[in-house]
Order: structure tokens, then sequence, then C-alpha cells
């Protein structure tokens, strides 16, 4: 076998012509295969004129031959970095930085790379919006304009005052969203925080929610899971009215299909800041399946989720005691036009375990049957050379009850824009 030619001309090039170069190598490379020089130089001329796996397979071979081969390193990192193994690329990157043998010119261009490459493993997002609708239930009012009451069994009708009625009109919502991801190997962290405020003509309906959640996800090839906890605040007509404290879990099976089933659990413990005597401990165990045929083109992604719920009061005096019931969730997202449709249907069923009250129904045990539909379209827009999404939202919620008191429905339609800075 012929020996392998002197390199030295070709490493010699300032400025070459990286698909040339390839050629020109590859005329003598059964002349080369024990060379690691060689296939760093042509690794670098394949990773140059971007034909990356090529390069990654020449760059690898030069390391088999020679694992101290600095520069089929440098260019092994970059090449692992373009084919998206970021973490690969990092650790490889820092070994080389610690190499006591490397040229001075060479470690800021490395430290630059270094720092850059760092950058994707965190993302910083924030998020606006701006709505304008209509609710002909603002203050979520029951249906009845008359309550029946039943002190002594005789039932007496109670007109409710103006206020207790339901109030429509028009408002503004306007909310501001932070979401932080950082990516490490095996994981994801995740911290979403939003502040949503709405304001109408009926101030005593007036609301600003405040919710933060942390999550973290792990992804293997089989399964994977999420842990997360956060807080929620409510305050409504300037005063605090709700807040909570959250926990839960999830785990997904991968597969190879296109729908893959998961887990969930959730518990949280609620606290109503004006009336204690409500405060509950919520928990929810769930099934659900996620669909994903976004493969096909226009194919729409479905996801379902039934799960079994129980509120157990933190007090032993608490009108209507624990709660049990279940709740069936619907999601399904679809590409219309030049935006995406997203269909909501959720249908939960509650069952007090204790009277709720003697004055009501002859003390009757509650229960509630409530379903609700959103429908909901985006589409980006450009305004002003900034990129934004149009938001169109109709949502309706129906609430029966064996208590006129408790019976509702409130019907919503906005229009409004969303940015992200």
């Amino acid at each position: 076998m012929a020996a392998c030619p002197d390199l030295s001309p070709y490493l010699a090039q300032s400025d070459p012509d990286w698909l040339e170069l390839e050629r020109q190598l590859a005329v003598f490379m059964s002349e080369c295969l024990d060379n690691s020089e060689y296939f760093a130089l042509i690794g670098a001329a394949q990773l140059n004129s971007k034909q990356l796996s090529p390069a990654l397979e020449s760059l690898e071979r030069a390391l088999l031959i020679d694992p101290d081969n600095g520069a089929a390193q440098i260019d092994y990192a970059q090449t692992l970095f373009e084919l998206g193994q970021l973490f690969s690329a990092l650790e490889l990157n820092a070994r080389l930085l610690q190499r006591t043998d490397l040229p001075e010119q060479l470690k800021p261009l490395l430290e630059q790379r270094h720092t850059s490459w760092r950058g994707f493993t965190r993302d910083l997002s924030f998020e606006a919006q701006l709505l304008t609708g209509y609710d002909d239930n603002l203050n979520e009012g029951p249906d009845s304009a008359e309550i029946k009451l039943t002190p002594s069994g005789e039932p007496i009708l109670l007109t409710l005052s103006p206020e207790l009625k339901p109030q429509s009109g028009p408002y503004v919502i306007v909310g501001l969203t932070s979401r932080y991801q950082q990516l490490a190997p095996e994981h994801l962290h995740n911290w979403t925080t939003q502040i949503r405020g709405r304001q109408s003509e009926d101030s005593k309906s007036d609301f600003v929610q405040f919710a933060s959640q942390y999550s973290l996800v792990r992804s293997e090839s089989k399964k994977n899971w999420q842990l997360s906890t956060g807080i929620a605040h409510l305050q409504l007509g300037g005063r605090s009215l709700f807040s909570g404290v959250e926990a839960a879990a999830s785990y997904q099976i991968q597969g190879a299909g296109s729908c893959k089933p998961y887990y969930t659990v959730a518990t949280q413990q609620q606290m109503f800041h004006n009336q204690r005597s409500l405060d509950g401990l919520e928990s929810k165990a769930g099934i659900g399946i996620n669909c994903d045929l976004a493969a096909t083109r226009g194919a729409p992604q479905f996801s379902s989720e039934v799960s079994i719920l129980s509120n157990k009061a933190r007090i032993n005096n608490r009108l209507g005691g624990d709660r049990e019931g279940w709740q069936l969730h619907l999601d399904w997202r679809y590409r219309v036009f030049r935006g995406e449709l997203r269909a909501e249907l959720s249908f939960t069923d509650l069952n007090d375990q204790q009277p709720y009250s003697q004055f009501l129904e002859n003390g009757a045990e509650r229960w509630q049957h409530s379903n609700s539909i959103s429908l909901q379209y985006h589409e980006p827009l450009r305004v002003f050379g900034k990129d934004m999404e149009l938001l169109v939202n109709v949502y309706q919620h129906r609430q029966q009850s064996n208590l006129a008191l408790f019976r509702t429905t409130d019907t919503t339609a906005e229009i409004g824009v969303q940015w992200q800075f």
C-alpha cells in the first residue's frame, strides 16, 4: 500500500474551496486509512461545506486513530453542536479548554464558543395580552331571580338583591406572562409566572389573578415524567378572595405510535380569605392520552383525560362537608387558515357528602353538574414591524344543581392581540 501523501500543502490554504478540497482529498483516501490528520482535514472540509453526517463520520475516525488530535476535537465539537447534540458539544469543548497544549490564540475563541453554546441552555421570554370582550354574567350570578328557602319545611320564596343577579357588559383584560426554561442533559426546568386582570362596568366582579409554577421534566426513550409545584392568588373586587398551593406529578409512556397514555396526580391546598370555613384540600388522580397526528399535513392534535376528584373540608362544619366527583376533559387542536383552532370540552360532577343547609331544599345534599366549552383561534400578525398574534376566544359554562342558588350560565366572547418579547 502506498504511503499517505504529505498533507501540508492542503493545511496551508488560508481560504480554501471546501468542496474542492474534499474532492481532492477523497482521491487518496485508501492510502490514508490509518492517518488521523487526514481524516481530521477531510472532516473539516465536510463540516465547512455543511456535509454534517459525513463530517461526523470522518472526525470520529480521526479520533479513533488518535484520541488527542486537537484539530479533530475542535471540529467534532462544532459538528455535534450543528447536529443538535448540544450537551455532548459542550462537554467536549470544556475538555478542550482544559488542555495544557491549547494554543493561546485559540483559547479566547473556544471560550466565546462555549459561552454562546451555553446560552442555548437558558431562555427567558415574556408574553403580553390585551383583550376586549363581552360577558353576559360577569359576577357569576345564579340563573334564578328567586331562591326557595325551607326553614321549617314550608317553602318561602326569597327574591335576590339586584347586585346578586347576573351582570352583563363589556370588559378589558390585560395579562403579562414570563417563561424561563433551563435545559440540562437529562431534564428540563420550567418556571412560568402570570398576572392577569379584568376591568368592567361591574367593579365588584373585576379581578386580578396571579399564578406561578415550577416544573421539572425528564424524558427518556420509553417514558417521561414531570413534577410541578405552584401557587395561585385571586383578588375579586379589590379584596383577596382565594389562594392556593399545589403539587402535581405525571408519567407518560413513550412509544412508536402517535397516541401516548399518561397518568397524573395532583393536590391543592385551598384557602378562602373571607370565608375560612370553605377551606379545603382538593386532590385529583387521572388517566389520559395524548395523540399527535401532526406528521400528516393539517392533522389534529387531540388529548383526553378522565379524573377522580376529592375535596376534603379543613373544618368539620363546612357547608356540605367533603365533596367527591369526577371530571372529563377533551382538548382538540387543528391548523386552520394561517393559524390554529383549539377546542376544549370539560364535564365535572361533584357531590357533597353532608347536607348543605337546612334552609335549602330541607337540608338536601348538594350536587353540581357543570360543563364548559371553549373555542380559541390564534394566527400570526405583523403590526408596526412587530410579530404578534391575533386571538379570538368564545367560552360558555353551564352549571346545574339541585339547589337553585348554584345554577349558573355564563357566555363570553373576546378578541385581542398577544405579543412576545
